[in-house]
């Protein structure tokens, strides 16, 4: 019986990780994702500088957990989401308005996906 219980134990603080683990990425990237709409926002407005500046810092965040992202999540995916980060960065240094664009909407929906897809549902269940 004591046996039960300490699987039940291991099983329910797994599952509370999981829990915390999908929480935290969720805000992580929903922070991101509203760094990346200012950027847009100062794109719109012609402040190059200022988008630069503000891609940079949402870059700088995401390898400030680069460590915690390659353990819980897929390489492909975080790597997907540096290569975005470097494009969207690239384009703004060239002021390619429409490019950027383009890439800007993959890397913001690259971010929702990888929260999306770190959650309790049936559908990530099943």
């Amino acid at each position: 019986m004591k046996r039960l219980w300490g699987a039940v134990a291991g099983i329910l603080l797994l599952l509370g990780l999981a829990l915390w683990n999908a929480a935290v990425l969720k805000d992580f990237t929903q922070s991101l994702t509203d760094s990346l709409q200012e950027v847009e926002a100062c794109v719109e407005a012609g402040d190059w500088a200022g988008a630069e500046a503000l891609t940079e810092e949402a870059r700088d965040a995401w390898h400030s957990r680069d460590l915690w992202l390659h353990i819980t999540l897929r390489h492909t995916d975080t790597d997907e989401v540096q290569i975005g980060f470097d494009e969207v960065l690239r384009l703004i240094r060239c002021q390619a308005r429409d490019e950027y664009a383009s890439s800007a909407a993959q890397l913001v929906q690259r971010l929702e996906l990888m929260a999306a897809g770190e959650q309790l549902t049936l559908e990530n269940l099943f």
